[in-house]
């Protein structure tokens, strides 16, 4: 059986992303890649940036691993900035590594998103669904965190979603 990763998409590795990411992973049984310590530009339509980190990042993902879970603070209403650049460099995937792509058919997606507070709006999570319905991916679901209001700890209701959560992925 392979492996879950998850791919944190914050602008602040030791932020609250990664405090999540900490909790849902406390056994250890997934795999953490951290973008902020990626060189990944941003798409090209002359795929200018294909010698950066993306490729052989996702050459490395699609052979170790079965599921994919993007974990990303709420910025602005959306996913992370650092995630959007992750997301519209799939579009290599489509064009100039096409074969790369096709190899992302049958593998699991999965999000998990947090914010200072449980407010997540209609729609953050259409994304990822419709990015894994395009890519033939498996979208196994996603869960929304907060932090109390001292900002220090992760809210009790958020834990139970971060342990109902585990259960999918």
């Amino acid at each position: 059986m392979k492996k879950t990763v998850i791919i944190q998409a914050s602008s602040k590795s030791n932020g609250n992303t990664n405090t999540i990411i900490n909790y849902l992973n406390t056994d250890n049984r997934f795999d953490i890649i951290d973008l902020k310590t990626k060189n990944i530009g941003s798409f090209e339509y002359d795929f200018s940036n294909a010698s950066d980190d993306f490729i052989p990042l996702m050459e490395m993902i699609i052979e170790k691993y079965d599921t994919i879970v993007f974990a990303t603070p709420v910025y602005w209403y959306a996913m992370s900035g650092i995630l959007k650049t992750f997301f519209d460099r799939m579009s290599d995937l489509l064009h100039y590594k096409k074969e790369l792509g096709r190899k992302l058919r049958g593998k699991n997606m999965a999000m998990i998103s947090n914010s200072g507070a449980n407010d997540l709006k209609n729609g953050f999570e259409m994304p990822f669904i419709e990015s894994a319905n395009y890519l033939s991916m498996n979208y196994l679901g996603a869960t929304h965190t907060w932090f109390t209001d001292n900002g220090e700890d992760i809210n009790s209701e958020a834990k139970k979603n971060i342990a109902d959560f585990s259960k999918l992925i």
